[in-house]
């Protein structure tokens, strides 16, 4: 075989398996698979197929999503991938002059022609807490509810790997538990896709698995692969919502992923209004946001609190180097001796529905501070959300790779949220956005504790819960001494 960038060794040559595998995705909160263009309509339209006009998901997209995931499950986060890696045996990989393709193929995804979302952003100054001048921007979504069929295909080799790998176990093995490791990924809802998907979007989930195994040194097997569908799999492939049953992976080797997971569940004291514009000229000037029709706190807005309120501990207790602390969780530009430093949010936030709250739409006046009374042409109408007995707020977040004071850090925001002294969305001025903790629980290193606090009632945290997160509230004074 003549010398190539793609050279194969003769062992190598030839395919004896492939395992084509589809799936349903179904996502979980809005989405942004975007074209990187700018139409005279906003920002930041979707990608559409130019001959359907249906939703498009990219197999580049899923695979990057897919590869990024695999690499944090063997080595953990922020490692760089290796010759050996898993990333680069199942999706290929160049070092130095061998390069080797990848072997699995994932095709373009087609959803349904899209009834999209269009929402407003804006930057916010962490300082004043007030929209920073000429940020404004706005992005079309994908709703909740939307759906793909992806569809994969694993071409597995004859023979070994040629030394490429040094591993315990074949070649054809450690293709299909990486491929299986990806996949539950997927399935468990810990891969998200698109743009923004540390602040909310892009939360999925993928079900109705099937899978087709093809022998190709089987002449039936052969010709069965050779007429399967353009689309979609055989009539005969096995089906379950376990990727890794389909696929004969009973154990899966450790996750090395480190995070602080955090969720909370809180009733809605006062209203809350995070802004947004319905366009229908019969709807109050203002409404609070919605995504398929039901309010939401998005990842954005609670985010961008969190941010502020962890700015304001962090210079209230000292902290040497307080913004740059607080940036190396939420992201942003850190401040070096010679230069700045772009660096990713690691803490990551659920956007999330507003359960049984009570729309009610209240008419406001804007007043002349001079003469004390109404300011002409300044009457609008606003229709927040209401909190009822019933009605439940969740904030859901996840702090990767943290240090223990940055896990204690994340204790003062739950307390601030708790106790109703950080109010989430806009006019908290006013008295919106006040919350009131009920329960919640932090699980990290396989370790989780509970705090509850039913209505009406006394804080309840078992002495066990209580020293242990006072430790990691005594690690953030430590770093301020």
């Amino acid at each position: 075989m003549a010398e190539g960038r793609w050279r194969i060794k003769d062992e190598d040559e030839g395919i004896s398996e492939r395992w084509v595998i589809t799936g349903r995705l179904v996502l979980e909160s809005p989405a942004h698979f975007g074209n990187g263009e700018v139409s005279q309509l906003t920002d930041m339209p979707l990608l559409l197929d130019p001959l359907a006009g249906k939703a498009l998901l990219t197999g580049a997209s899923i695979a990057g999503a897919l590869r990024n995931y695999l690499q944090e499950y063997e080595r953990g986060y922020s490692q760089m991938e290796t010759k050996n890696s898993r990333p680069a045996l199942l999706f290929g990989s160049q070092h130095n002059k061998a390069g080797y393709a990848s072997l699995l193929v994932i095709d373009d995804a087609l959803g349904q022609a899209p009834a999209t979302e269009l929402r407003d952003g804006v930057g916010i100054d962490s300082k004043t807490r007030t929209a920073k001048e000429n940020v404004l921007y706005n992005m079309e979504l994908l709703p909740s509810g939307v759906e793909f069929e992806l569809r994969f295909e694993l071409s597995i080799p004859v023979g070994q790997d040629g030394g490429r790998f040094e591993r315990d176990k074949s070649y054809r093995d450690e293709l299909l538990e990486s491929l299986a490791i990806a996949l539950s990924g997927l399935q468990s809802g810990q891969i998200r896709l698109g743009r923004r998907k540390r602040r909310g979007l892009g939360q999925c989930r993928v079900t109705k698995w099937r899978v087709r195994k093809y022998e190709m040194n089987q002449t039936a097997d052969l010709l069965a692969w050779l007429e399967r569908p353009v689309e979609g799999i055989a009539a005969d492939a096995d089906s379950d919502d376990n990727i890794q049953m389909l696929l004969h992976q009973t154990t899966l080797p450790p996750n090395h992923r480190d995070y602080l997971d955090l969720e909370a569940s809180f009733a809605l004291t006062t209203s809350l209004l995070i802004r947004s514009e319905s366009g229908d000229p019969a709807d109050p000037d203002v409404t609070h946001l919605r995504s398929n029709g039901r309010p939401v706190l998005s990842g954005t807005s609670l985010a961008g609190a969190l941010r502020a309120r962890a700015l304001r501990i962090a210079n209230t207790l000292k902290l040497p180097q307080a913004d740059n602390f607080v940036t190396r969780i939420f992201g942003g530009e850190i401040e070096r001796s010679d230069r700045k430093e772009l660096v990713a949010s690691r803490l990551i936030v659920d956007e999330t529905v507003i359960e049984q709250g009570l729309d009610m739409v209240q008419s406001r006046v804007k007043i002349d501070r001079f003469t004390g009374g109404a300011f002409p042409g300044a009457l609008f109408s606003e229709q927040p959300v209401f909190g009822q007995p019933e009605t439940q707020v969740q904030i859901k977040a996840r702090l990767v790779a943290p240090t223990p004071a940055e896990i204690g850090l994340v204790l003062m925001l739950l307390k601030d949220l708790w106790t109703g002294d950080l109010p989430l969305g806009g006019e908290a001025g006013i008295g919106r956005g006040r919350l009131a903790g009920r329960d919640a629980s932090l699980t990290y290193q396989g370790q989780t504790w509970s705090i509850n606090q039913p209505p009406g009632q006394a804080l309840a945290v078992d002495s066990a819960t209580r020293r242990a997160l006072q430790q990691y509230a005594d690690a953030l004074k430590e770093i301020a001494q």
